[in-house]
């Protein structure tokens, strides 16, 4: 579908775009199919993207609404291309259906071959397997799309400073997975990112100050509080149970004693007060498993509480 539009209207943007002297006719087309603004004249393109302000064209089914959008995929970091890709269809017919000319179909050949290869260059297949593991890791830890969209990014200027060589792709984007959990205050634990990268914790915490120090990025620590809940649903305790080890948490927050420990043994810690307390059968080494503490840091962390709030919890 085309439609002509008043050359008024876009005469203050053809002074920016274009200049147009020796077109002796100019008559602006627009093709709704394909988005681009020319001059039925010269042929000459004016703009590659028009914004339709009619209102939308609402389906009964679903089907009927996707076919009758009229926008595409949405851009995202996440994709090697940004869902900016573009492909030449291998028919050899013009806009309106006639065949090309021998030497046209001999370009357009070459055009074809240049951009797939262009599509299989280096870059784009260090981004195609980075993010196809990050798609993973996604689903393997429940990622929400602000942290993927941010890993995403954080890997790309990884890419763009030229640090990547020597190190392994999947080691890099699982710390900048976690300097993105990190930074968006998503609760998971570097043994987690770990575990579902498939990557030794000893390289990773390697890497992950090393892309602190080139990054200048300095993320602050969890809040204890956020591990509780899954801890508790982990060790089946009891609401009260959980409500306590809150308040343990709230109090040893106010007073200093959760500063530069882990997060993750802090909760460990106060769970295991407040089960004590509440008489629940839940094992040191039982909290250790779903933690990932050890169980002598977990005692070493809930003396440590025990002693500075006696008689407040």
């Amino acid at each position: 579908m085309i439609i002509v539009e008043s050359f008024h209207i876009w005469e203050s943007k053809l002074s920016d775009l274009i200049h147009l002297k020796d077109c002796k006719k100019i008559a602006l087309i627009t093709d709704l199919a394909t988005g681009e603004i020319a001059c039925s004249c010269c042929g000459t393109v004016i703009s590659e993207k028009s914004i339709d302000m009619g209102n939308e064209s609402s389906g009964i089914s679903g089907k009927e609404y996707l076919n009758n959008a009229r926008t595409g995929q949405r851009i995202s970091l996440k994709m090697a291309d940004m869902g900016l890709s573009t492909i030449i269809e291998s028919k050899d017919k013009d806009s309106t259906g006639k065949s090309l000319s021998a030497e046209n179909k001999r370009a357009f050949f070459r055009l074809r071959k240049w951009d797939r290869n262009s599509r299989l260059a280096n870059t784009e297949k260090s981004y195609i397997k980075a993010f196809t593991l990050l798609d993973g890791i996604r689903a393997k830890l429940g990622l929400p799309d602000a942290v993927v969209e941010e890993t995403a990014y954080l890997f790309r200027k990884i890419r763009s400073r030229k640090i990547l060589s020597g190190r392994s792709n999947a080691g890099i984007l699982c710390a900048a997975t976690y300097i993105a959990c990190r930074l968006t205050n998503t609760p998971r634990t570097i043994q987690d990112v770990s575990y579902a990268g498939n990557v030794k914790r000893k390289q990773l915490q390697s890497i992950y100050r090393f892309l602190l120090k080139e990054l200048d990025i300095y993320p602050e620590s969890y809040n204890p509080s956020e591990f509780v809940s899954r801890l508790a649903n982990a060790t089946t305790a009891s609401e009260r149970t959980r409500r306590h080890a809150l308040k343990i948490l709230h109090i040893s927050r106010r007073k200093g004693i959760t500063t530069s420990k882990n997060p993750m043994a802090m909760a460990a810690a106060a769970l295991h007060l407040s089960a004590l307390k509440h008489h629940e059968k839940i094992s040191q080494i039982n909290i250790s498993k779903v933690s990932g503490i050890s169980a002598v840091t977990i005692r070493d962390r809930a003396k440590e509480i025990k002693k500075r709030l006696e008689g407040e919890v």
